[in-house]
Parts: structure tokens; C-alpha cells; sequence
């Protein structure tokens, strides 16, 4: 993939199951699984967008114990990985950070198990990626996904991932998510190559 490519994980603003804009609790696997398979999968940094301190001293907390020696030591890949997460207060934060370190405004593209409509194909995605220089932040929701305020404001929208079940049950993980994604841009960055 391109070597200014960033992933984010949004915590705020997102919606709730009626519609509400929430901020959702960060989960020790997002943080853990999310950065493994961003690090696999060439991602140039990680970031986790929340703006809750408590929940932003839990983050650090679990980074600082991989920082240490003996933590390094005992499982150097995770080591590896954590080091590529950054914790920010919000998407604008992301945004400028990325900006600020590679002397351009990100393209922004979101992802969600609703987006299906309007929305651009991985396929196409992939293509824009590899075509436009500028880098890109690709972000997940958590809970029941982003807000609208993200949603209509945001440069991209790419297509959800469609299961097989016959009863149209379509709930993965957003680890299980970023996972698919990743690996279909990577696929077909190496193809279209």
C-alpha cells in the first residue's frame, strides 16, 4: 500500500442504536488487534480518536507497559506494532497531525456496514489510492457506527463489506473489519501494480 497511509479508529462521534451521537469506550482488542494488522499491513500510523481522558489514560497506560524492556523483550512483535499508535482527541487532530507530517491535508474516507449506496467500490478506492499522491486516512466507526456529522462531511464513502448469511445477519467486529479492508486494498494495490 501507499507509504502515506493512516488508519483511524473514531470513538467520537458516533451514533448509538437510535441515532444519538455518543462516544464509545475504547476496548483493550481494538487497540492490541487493530495495530497488528495496521503494522502487517504497511499502515503508517494507527490512530485512536477519543477526546474522554480516562479513556485516553487507559490507551496510554497499554502502551507505555509495551514500551518497557521486558515487554519488548517477551513479544517484540506486539512491541513493534503498538509503536505505530497514536492517541488523538478527535478526526481534526488526526488530520493535522498528518498534515503536519507529510506537508498536506489527508484524503479522508470512512467506512461502515450501512454503506452501500452512494458509495465508492474497494476496487475504485484502490484505484484513487494508487493515483492521487496526497496520503489518506481511512477511518472505522465503533458502536453503531459514525455519526452523520462524520458521514456528510467526509470526501469518501466506501462500499460495506457484504456477508453470505441467508438471514442477512452482517455484524463483524470492527477488528474483523479493518482486517478485510486492509487486505483487499493491499491485494489490490499489488494487482492493479
Amino acid at each position: 500500500m501507499a507509504s502515506n497511509f493512516y488508519l483511524g479508529l473514531v470513538h467520537y462521534p458516533i451514533k448509538n442504536k437510535t441515532g444519538e451521537k455518543v462516544c464509545t469506550s475504547v476496548t483493550n482488542l481494538d487497540i492490541h488487534d487493530i495495530a497488528r494488522s495496521s503494522r502487517t499491513f504497511g499502515v503508517k500510523n494507527y490512530f485512536i480518536v477519543t477526546p474522554l481522558k480516562p479513556q485516553q489514560q487507559l490507551v496510554q497506560r497499554i502502551l507505555d507497559h509495551w514500551e518497557k524492556e521486558e515487554s519488548s523483550v517477551y513479544n517484540p512483535d506486539r512491541f513493534d506494532a503498538l509503536s505505530y499508535v497514536k492517541l488523538v482527541d478527535s478526526i481534526e487532530d488526526a488530520v493535522a497531525k498528518i498534515a503536519a507530517m507529510e506537508g498536506q491535508i489527508p484524503a479522508v474516507a470512512i467506512t461502515g456496514a450501512q454503506f452501500f449506496e452512494r458509495c465508492v467500490k474497494i476496487e475504485d478506492m484502490s484505484l484513487k489510492m494508487q493515483i492521487d499522491n496526497r496520503p489518506w486516512l481511512l477511518l472505522f466507526g465503533t458502536g453503531s457506527g459514525l455519526h452523520a456529522d462524520v458521514v456528510e462531511t467526509t470526501e469518501y464513502k466506501i462500499e460495506g463489506i457484504s456477508g453470505m448469511a441467508s438471514d442477512g445477519y452482517n455484524h463483524l467486529s470492527v477488528r474483523s473489519a479493518v482486517a478485510i479492508y486492509l487486505d483487499r486494498l493491499a491485494r489490490l494495490h499489488c494487482k492493479n501494480k
